[in-house]
């Protein structure tokens, strides 16, 4: 194809893709009550716990309730449209991929994807202990407003940062089927990998929750040990294949 006819077909799989998402935030946009309700659980808890008559979110503006609603919607709408417009993004690559780059790139998005959902599932349990927590922090008897924005924007950040850190293994294995660095290689990383957990996880929940942070901990940490597993597993495959070829492998 040439640019123009590739410009074209770019143009045209965007298109659809921003249809998709659309429809999917109309759909999402029905049901962002509910959502809001379920956000709305540790601020009211906090309220019945600690006796604050006037705790709960805070809308300060004549357009507030339908800018969150409509926060709500887009991401929600993301996610619902998320294979209408990766499977434009993969339509529009693939006749350019190898057959085994195309096994590969399936396979990645199959443990990608879950891992991705597993993350933000980890998240949304952690995370009415890391508001209640922090809102321990407030004297008693005070009353605690939470701005709509800020709240909202700190569960979104939260729940997608989770999410990206259990996909970062996947990252690994990538690397180690691309020949940058083998299972051993990986392995031998493990002191460092293990603290980098340990950071991550004491960066991103309060001091005071010791439960939520040996969770996702433990959780990153048995990632990494897998996407080793599964790396040196890779190597050990593809020094029997070199064998069989008759070739001699680089390393043992």
């Amino acid at each position: 194809m040439s640019l123009g006819a590739h410009l074209i077909e770019l143009r045209r799989r965007l298109f659809i893709a921003a249809g998709a998402l659309v429809v999917a935030m109309i759909i999402a946009f029905l049901v962002t009550e509910p959502i809001i309700e379920l956000l709305s659980v540790p601020i009211r808890t906090i309220a019945e716990e600690a006796g604050r008559e006037y705790t709960g979110l805070n809308f300060t503006t004549v357009t507030s309730g339908f800018d969150l609603r409509m926060r709500i919607a887009f991401a929600i709408g993301f996610l619902l449209s998320a294979p209408v417009w990766l499977w434009q993004a993969w339509a529009f690559v693939m006749p350019g991929l190898t057959k085994k780059e195309t096994q590969y790139t399936w396979g990645f998005l199959g443990a990608a994807i879950p891992l991705f959902f597993g993350g933000c599932t980890v998240a949304f349990f952690v995370l009415p202990h890391v508001i209640e927590i922090m809102a321990g922090f407030v004297p008693t008897g005070m009353a605690q407003f939470f701005d709509y924005a800020t709240y909202y924007d700190f569960v979104f950040k939260f729940l997608l940062v989770l999410g990206i850190a259990f996909v970062l293994p996947v990252f690994l294995v990538a690397l180690n089927l691309a020949g940058v660095i083998s299972g051993k290689e990986i392995l031998k990383g493990w002191r460092v990998a293990v603290l980098v957990c340990t950071i991550f996880a004491a960066v991103t929940t309060p001091p005071a929750d010791v439960f939520s942070m040996l969770l996702l901990m433990g959780s990153m940490i048995v990632l990494y040990f897998a996407a080793t597993l599964i790396s040196m597993l890779f190597d050990r495959r593809k020094r029997k294949l070199e064998q069989a070829a008759g070739i001699e492998p680089l390393s043992a």
